[in-house]
């Protein structure tokens, strides 16, 4: 009679980077937490300020880029209008 091994392996566990809150702090400046408690402060304007986009270029005006909201674990601005991959806030490159 034959043996037959078993062996589990687990797979490799990849953590999905969600943003739970950000909050306005002042000029371009957003603070923004992460599901795994990290938290990081981004400064948006030298993006808006070099941006080919021209949507982007209504942000500069601090009314319009105080109106983001988090939408599915995303930093969100006026429906996907303008937004950045979670990852690229969490590291602080954008």
């Amino acid at each position: 009679m034959s043996k037959i091994k078993i062996t589990y392996e687990p797979a490799l566990e990849t953590e999905i980077i969600e943003i739970v809150q950000a909050e306005y702090l002042d000029g371009y400046r957003l603070k923004i937490w992460f599901n795994n408690g990290k938290k990081r402060i981004i400064d948006f304007e030298p993006f808006l300020r070099s941006a080919r986009n021209p949507l982007f270029k209504k942000y500069l005006h601090l009314k319009e880029l105080k109106k983001f909201s988090i939408v599915y674990g995303n930093l969100d601005w006026n429906d996907y209008e303008m937004c950045f991959p979670v990852s690229d806030l969490y590291e602080g490159k954008i």
